[in-house]
């Protein structure tokens, strides 16, 4: 990253995590602001398989700002990035001229920024990049700047579930009423040590950039998809009071059942759009299959798959399941030719 050797950058770096939506977000009643048309909750994954690794640098060495995503530099004038940094640097702004002590003083806030963030896993392959990554860039241009308290809504501005990844454990993001989106906020439900016993597999079934991206996919869905105002309006209100009732008992049939079917639901939406989005593919399909045939076969539910808008598979069970279930999926799914596994962590 360029500097200028005769000053050196007040730099920060921060992580986030993975969050997967087993009540899924799709749709918005406002594009520029992100508020979404119904309810989600998500369940944050451990940092130690998943993250994102956010550096930020700030310096009036500077020429402008600029960004690199895994090693890559990119436009950083998109414009949910620049909405990001414009309201960090606002409330920075706010917190000075209010005459907070805690307020950064050696920051100049006309001073350019310098942005490098790497991801652990494959970007946009339906993994929760976005989230992960619109979450921690918020955070540490936060602690860069100097600014506190509630940061989901400015995150939510660059990825609607980024909000979620702003805490761990199990978190919905409220849907919110207020035209100027300030009551669309994310929650935690339970926090991380809740359900110890809980255990997450992913799948990566392709890593590979989806063909259609979210924004896009949601914005079609809205326009043509009645299976999806449906949703928003009649299923997902109630389905959200029994998923944390689920979480805050610890049932996980009911979790599981719950899980699959809004899974199955989201995608379903999808096909309902015109035309049709094709998130799934035929390994996917296969994987579905077989967690019910397990379930099946042992008269209970054991298992539960979800798949947000790509083809990789995520897995829920309890820890004392996955031994058996991991070989099942290297069993049927083998190792490729390049010794690559369905199985990640």
């Amino acid at each position: 990253m360029p500097e200028d050797s005769t000053e050196t950058p007040n730099i920060v770096t921060c992580t986030a995590p993975v969050n997967i939506a087993v009540i899924k977000y799709w749709g918005k009643r406002n594009e520029d602001l992100i508020l979404p048309i119904n309810s989600s909750l998500s369940v944050t994954l451990h940092q130690d398989q998943l993250k994102t690794t956010t550096t930020v640098a700030i310096s009036r060495s500077f020429q402008e700002d600029r960004l690199w995503l895994n090693g890559k530099e990119e436009d950083i004038r998109h414009p949910r990035l620049q909405s990001c940094l414009r309201e960090i640097r606002r409330l920075a702004r706010k917190r000075r001229s209010d005459g907070d002590p805690r307020s950064t003083e050696s920051v100049g806030l006309s001073h350019k920024v310098h942005i490098c963030s790497v991801n652990n896993f494959p970007t946009a392959a339906g993994l929760a990049s976005s989230a992960a990554g619109f979450a921690c860039l918020v955070y540490t241009l936060a602690q860069a700047f100097g600014v506190e308290g509630e940061l989901s809504g400015i995150a939510r501005q660059g990825s609607g579930s980024a909000c979620r990844s702003m805490y761990g454990g199990f978190v919905q993001w409220i849907m919110g009423h207020k035209e100027d989106g300030k009551d669309s906020v994310a929650q935690q439900v339970e926090p991380e040590g809740h359900w110890p016993e809980l255990r997450i597999l992913v799948l990566v079934a392709c890593a590979e950039r989806k063909p259609i991206g979210s924004t896009s996919g949601m914005q079609t869905s809205v326009q043509t998809s009645l299976l999806l105002k449906h949703r928003a309006e009649a299923v997902v209100p109630r389905r959200m009071v029994d998923m944390i009732e689920a979480v805050q008992r610890k049932d996980f049939p009911a979790f599981a059942e719950l899980t699959m079917k809004d899974s199955n639901q989201f995608h379903a939406t999808c096909l309902d759009t015109h035309p049709p989005i094709f998130y799934l593919n035929s390994v996917s399909q296969q994987i579905i299959h077989l967690v019910h045939r397990y379930n099946k076969y042992y008269g209970e539910t054991r298992v539960a798959y979800s798949f947000d808008a790509g083809p990789n598979a995520v897995i829920f069970t309890l820890q004392q399941f996955v031994p058996e279930f991991v070989q099942l999926v290297r069993h049927f799914f083998p190792p490729d030719r390049n010794g690559e596994e369905y199985v990640d962590r």
